[in-house]
């Protein structure tokens, strides 16, 4: 008799592999699971609910985000323990993640999206959410109380838009010395005439002029540019990502 058949990201959370199917989904996308020895990266594959599952090493963070922000918080010498930070398009809650691991005192985490922060950093009482949030759009009034803390440190990673769109939002919303690690990603700066297939850039003059883009929106703004570094990780379909720390000229 042939064994019943399930599809791959709903066998990995009714085991308990994983927290959600969205977590599942990134995963299998990503290489990590493995169906009797075999790489699957299809979400909806369906495999015999029997089968042999083997899930990659994971990540300490939430999401791949948090070992980006790890690599910035070390190559630039950034203190999180004790500070009230803000995470500019939460997501999953990888930098956030990071930032609460590192010590942080209470996190805002903002996203225009809603339902994508892992379970366990929704329990976390240091952080305060605010979904279906449009960042641009975002002032200090609507997101803390007068009596609440007020971050000095950011950290934003937003997608399908220019970061240069969201810089004044995030200015207003930080104390000086407004510190900000900012996730760089030439594929949402270059333009649709840059991009090369599935969405990469894969030209270096197009990430420089998209790195300098942003860097030069930040300077405008009142931000200097401290430091610059690769991201260890490789973003969606092999994009090269940047990091970038920036602090309120004095």
């Amino acid at each position: 008799m042939t064994p019943a058949k399930e599809r791959l990201d709903v066998l990995l959370v009714e085991r308990h592999l994983c927290e959600s199917r969205q977590q599942a989904q990134r995963w299998i996308r990503a290489g990590d699971v493995q169906v009797n020895h075999v790489p699957i990266d299809k979400p909806g594959t369906l495999v015999a609910i029997d089968a042999t599952i083997q899930i990659k090493a994971r990540s300490p963070y939430v999401s791949r985000g948090g070992e980006k922000l790890a690599h910035a918080l070390e190559t630039f010498a950034i203190v999180v323990r004790d500070r009230v930070c803000l995470d500019g398009g939460i997501s999953t809650g990888g930098f956030t993640d990071c930032l609460l691991q590192a010590g942080a005192k209470r996190v805002y985490g903002v996203d225009v999206g809603y339902g994508q922060v892992a379970w366990q950093l929704r329990q976390d009482p240091r952080l305060v959410l605010k979904e279906r949030t449009n960042l641009r759009h975002l002032t200090a009034a609507d997101l803390y109380a007068p009596e609440d803390p007020r971050p000095d440190l950011g950290v934003v990673d937003v997608s399908f838009i220019s970061l240069t769109k969201v810089l004044p939002a995030l200015w207003h919303l930080l104390l000086p010395p407004r510190e900000l690690i900012a996730l760089i990603k030439p594929q949402f700066e270059v333009g649709r005439d840059r991009l090369g297939k599935k969405g990469v850039v894969r030209d270096d003059q197009a990430r420089r002029d998209a790195v300098a883009q942003v860097i030069a929106a930040a300077v405008e703004q009142g931000w200097t540019c401290l430091g610059l570094t690769p991201s260890p990780l490789l973003g969606p379909a092999g994009n090269q990502e940047f990091l970038a720390h920036f602090r309120q000229v004095a």
